[in-house]
């Protein structure tokens, strides 16, 4: 696994752990962006904190386009982790000028693999595939 997924699954990680408790991602990758020494130590890498702060900035923005674009699903209804991977993929697709869309694509994809039911990565590829079709007309 690269050094990019990594941080792409710890950025969801974190991502997932805010909507579950209702709190704020920036925030909780800042009471878990502690450098220690040691075997244990799991320092927050420098691409989580970009992806973290990107999906931040942007979550209304995001969350507008899931429910626009995640037909037949409520925001609420989504699971939470697909709900994350969505808006980790958005982010990157529509944020990310350095990464192409079949990466974001691929890489959510995975995610959803490892981590939801089989059903999720079908789901979240049409809407990842449909954002990244019309993201040029997407006013942010």
């Amino acid at each position: 696994m690269s050094a990019r997924s990594k941080a792409r699954k710890q950025t969801l990680d974190l991502l997932y752990e805010a909507d579950i408790r209702g709190a704020s991602a920036a925030e909780l990758l800042t009471l878990r962006d502690v450098v220690e020494e040691g075997p244990d130590a799991r320092p927050i890498r420098e691409f989580t904190k970009t992806l973290i702060a990107g999906v931040t900035d942007n979550k209304r923005k995001i969350d507008e386009l899931i429910a626009t674009y995640a037909q037949g699903w409520d925001m609420d209804r989504l699971p939470a982790v697909d709900r994350n991977i969505l808006r980790l993929g958005i982010y990157e697709i529509v944020w990310s000028s350095d990464l192409d869309d079949g990466i974001a694509i691929d890489e959510a994809l995975t995610l959803a693999k490892e981590l939801s039911t089989d059903e999720s990565a079908g789901y979240i590829h049409g809407v990842l595939g449909r954002i990244s079709s019309i993201k040029e007309s997407i006013a942010i």
